[in-house]
């Protein structure tokens, strides 16, 4: 080996990104495949969007603007906070690897439920953290464990909410009785990548719920799934301005780039928003049609919140994913776990429907 990594990288776990349908299809001898893995958006950008990132390609020969100041007032007057409460990064999942950086050091601890996003565990190696990973209670998260396991020597507390991959949400209440409940030193990450498409009564808006008496308490969300920004790689986080601060000491130079901050200011606009709001509702209908469709054929499914189902079928969840990919279905099997699966297009539902069948 040309070299000497550190020791934590030799045995890193990777992030396995879903297969795409491209390989699935040629792995099978398929004509096509398509692909409900990823939890991307199946309809593409907003329409009206398209033209600014078309306009943006032409300066593509020039730095875009580091810190992104117009993104952050067009956020901030959104959200009714202060520009400096505001800051943008390489989806939510940059902002999470910046909050290390910021915040982590070796020997310190991260608590998180498990099972969660998968790349809790790989950012909680590259900083030599200590993970807790709290067990999941009913596909959900247990946060009076969650708080029993905050030490004096725990630096983030990371909330998923909808958790990927169960799909499901902590109610504000809950959240803001964890944050009374722990140190104003720990800073807890409230990752809402799946906020749009939430329907459940009890989580409210944190920005106006949490922030305001919490310090401590920063927002992460994304352009990547609702918006069907996932390519252009843009996420924010809300919280106090010394939190904000710390995390953008530690950001990539030019971390967004100018393309992706003209669809994002685009994306704001009135008529974006209910193109959004139209194609939301789509999703949420689709979620709602699969999800008693796969109940009515015998399948075991974790009510969702987000853009995706879950399936707690356990040992099946490998033999089922091959079974799907064979038929030109690609999901994401979390081996000995279940199987989450993209809530696409009905014509995509319909095919996923069709190819799983009865149990």
């Amino acid at each position: 080996m040309s070299g000497k990594p550190r020791a934590v990288v030799e045995n890193l776990p990777q992030y396995k990104p879903g297969k795409s349908a491209a390989q699935a299809a040629a792995d099978h001898q398929l004509a096509e495949a398509i692909k409900l893995a990823s939890n991307e958006s199946s309809y593409g950008p907003l329409p009206s969007v398209l033209k600014a990132v078309a306009d943006g390609a032409e300066l593509l020969n020039r730095y875009p603007d580091h810190r992104g100041e117009a993104l952050r007032v067009a956020i901030s007057e959104k959200q009714g906070i202060a520009p400096d409460q505001v800051t943008i990064g390489c989806g939510s999942v940059g902002l999470l690897q910046q909050a290390f950086t910021a915040y982590v050091g070796s020997g310190d601890e991260v608590v998180y439920p498990w099972r969660s996003f998968e790349v809790h565990p790989v950012f909680s190696a590259i900083a030599e953290a200590n993970p807790i990973m709290v067990p999941l209670r009913e596909q959900a998260f247990d946060l009076d464990a969650v708080a029993a396991a905050v030490t004096a020597r725990t630096k983030l507390v990371i909330l998923s909410t909808p958790n990927n991959p169960t799909g499901t949400v902590c109610a504000t209440r809950d959240l803001n009785n964890l944050l009374d409940s722990v140190s104003d030193d720990v800073v807890v990450i409230i990752d809402e990548a799946y906020l749009e498409f939430v329907t459940d009564d009890s989580v409210k808006d944190p920005v106006a719920e949490i922030l305001p008496h919490h310090d401590n308490a920063i927002v992460f969300r994304t352009f990547s799934k609702a918006y069907g920004l996932a390519n252009l790689r843009v996420g924010y986080a809300l919280g106090h301005s010394e939190v904000i601060g710390s995390i953008d000491k530690v950001a990539l130079p030019f971390l967004v780039n100018g393309v992706a901050q003209a669809a994002v200011l685009a994306s704001l606009e009135p008529d974006a928003e209910k193109e959004l709001g139209d194609r939301v509702a789509e999703v949420i209908g689709e979620r709602d049609r699969v999800t008693a469709k796969l109940l009515e054929l015998g399948w075991p499914v974790t009510p969702s919140q987000a853009n995706f189902l879950w399936l707690p079928v356990e040992g099946q969840a490998g033999p089922l994913f091959q079974r799907l990919e064979s038929k030109g279905i690609v999901t994401r099997p979390f081996e000995n776990e279940g199987l989450r699966v993209t809530i696409g297009k009905p014509e995509e539902n319909d095919r996923f429907i069709e190819a799983i069948g009865p149990k």
